[in-house]
């Protein structure tokens, strides 16, 4: 059976008692199948697994889609039994930040300021801050992230390495529709046409893959974006630093599609 907890006390008492490996699996709710793919990791790696659902305003810029975003408990909660989570953490923002706005942030460090950084500023403090807070809140051995978010997930990883947290971090691949679109909570923004032209970055990437040089692979993944208002279309090693001659690379893309921004990302062989 799947608990909830939405306060402090509610959660320590959830966690009380609770032996073996625990793992946590965060998110903004609005779940899909990417969302279940990384509880159904987390089950198998875990005796017990905590699910969060919190849109952080700390991550929303002023012109951000906070107001508007997906908020739909009762059918994630229902993903959440499905996949046989143990607890669903969903507390409130006054939970979360009791003296509202927090004096003290994560600062991100060079490369959150960075590719998403760059175009919205301040993000990746809000997305440190609150995941360093649920982790000590949750206190759990090992936690779950999406590679979709490969920016997010590479200064999580740097986070807990330079803080010396005791947790394993374990991202998991970018689960797609059939057509390749990457899912994300955002995608239900589109329109029906909006969502063809939304295909083109993910059409990018695997043009991008095929070549094997860093200028082919740029060349050839930015004419599939010609009619797109592309915010950054990039090429780095997979620590996210400068772009490699050889060996394994990461594309990132991110574009707008009327008033949705998406991103997405692919992992490749220079040689």
């Amino acid at each position: 059976m799947t608990a909830v907890a939405r306060t402090r006390e509610e959660l320590k008492a959830a966690r009380a008692g609770v032996s073996g490996r625990v793992a946590v699996v965060m998110t903004m709710g609005a779940l899909h199948e990417g969302h279940a793919a990384l509880m159904r990791a987390a089950r198998k790696e875990a005796d017990f697994v905590v699910a969060t659902i919190f849109v952080n305003p700390l991550q929303f810029g002023p012109n951000e889609d906070l107001a508007r975003y997906p908020r739909t408990f009762e059918a994630d909660l229902e993903v959440c039994v499905a996949e046989g989570v143990d607890l669903v953490f969903a507390p409130s923002p006054e939970v979360v930040y009791p003296d509202g706005q927090p004096a003290i942030t994560v600062d991100p460090g060079p490369l959150g300021r960075e590719l998403e950084g760059a175009v919205r500023p301040g993000h990746f403090a809000g997305v440190l801050t609150v995941v360093l807070k649920l982790l000590h809140l949750i206190g759990p051995d090992v936690a779950f992230f999406g590679e979709k978010d490969y920016q997010q997930l590479t200064l999580i990883r740097a986070m807990v390495r330079d803080l010396s947290m005791d947790v394993e971090i374990v991202g998991v691949p970018t689960v797609r529709e059939a057509d390749g679109l990457a899912l994300s909570s955002r995608n239900r923004y589109l329109s029906a046409e909006e969502r063809t032209f939304a295909l083109a970055l993910s059409r990018a990437l695997r043009a991008g893959a095929t070549q094997h040089t860093a200028v082919a692979v740029l060349a050839t993944a930015g004419q599939e974006l010609t009619n797109l208002d592309v915010d950054y279309l990039e090429l780095r090693d997979p620590a996210l630093g400068a772009p490699p001659h050889h060996g394994p690379a990461r594309l990132l893309v991110a574009a707008r599609i009327a008033s949705t921004r998406l991103i997405d990302n692919i992992e490749l062989e220079l040689r």
